[in-house]
């Protein structure tokens, strides 16, 4: 159990710690651009090597497809939701559902951390870095967004904490049901945070990087998914 709240921790800071660097200093929109470019490709890696692939060798095709659709579904009437609350307001939601990406994205993918750890799978430091890589440019372009749009500061360090602490329980959630699940529970919790993650990607994150880094935006994006696959591969 030790081990899981250890990892669970190391997997969720970098959501914590982004949010925090976002109120170091005040980004430049173009530099912003570039860091979300950067972490759109980095999570593109992410679903293609440890989410689409490991789940499709673990569990077959037909778990991993049922997940991709509720991740899906559920990044999508979550994110019509903050459209909604934003309209009233008058304001921008792009930072929130940023938030939301990351959250449905991190309880499945911890989950299935914390079930490995309680099978005896190692935990390689290519992971860990590859989690930073992705995690770290996603919660610095939210907080960085939702500081612009007038939410307080200490709001957006709660509302981060809380992300990162849900995340982190999530791994110790899953180190305890190890024992009654499966190879196909752990496909469609895998499946479940790709299609959150692909969906949020082409809604959110893409665009947004889009609107501030422009042509850079591409180069970014190759550059996060070539260091994010190459540790994948690594591990």
């Amino acid at each position: 159990m030790g081990a899981a709240v250890l990892w669970g921790v190391v997997a969720a800071a970098p959501l914590f710690i982004g949010a925090v660097l976002a109120m170091l200093r005040k980004w430049p929109p173009r530099w912003l651009g570039f860091v979300l470019g950067f972490g759109a490709g980095a999570l593109m890696a992410s679903i293609a090597f440890e989410l689409w692939e490991e789940g499709l060798d673990r569990g077959g095709p037909f778990p991993l497809v049922i997940g991709v659709a509720l991740g899906a579904i559920s990044y999508y009437v979550a994110a019509r939701i903050l459209d909604a609350r934003a309209a009233k307001k008058k304001g921008d939601a792009g930072g929130g559902q940023l938030a939301v990406g990351a959250l449905l994205d991190g309880i499945p993918e911890q989950l299935v951390l914390g079930i490995g750890l309680a099978s005896g799978e190692p935990v390689s430091i290519a992971l860990v870095v590859a989690i930073l890589v992705s995690n770290l440019p996603e919660s610095i372009g939210s907080a960085a967004d939702l500081l612009d749009g007038g939410m307080k500061r200490s709001r957006v360090l709660l509302l981060w904490a809380g992300v990162a602490v849900i995340c982190a329980a999530a791994t110790v959630a899953g180190f305890g049901l190890a024992s009654i699940t499966g190879d196909a529970f752990r496909t469609a919790a895998s499946g479940f945070a790709a299609g959150a993650l692909l969906v949020m990607l082409v809604d959110s994150m893409v665009p947004e990087a889009q609107s501030k880094a422009k042509e850079s935006t591409g180069l970014a994006t190759v550059l996060g998914f070539a260091l994010a696959a190459g540790l994948a591969l690594a591990s």
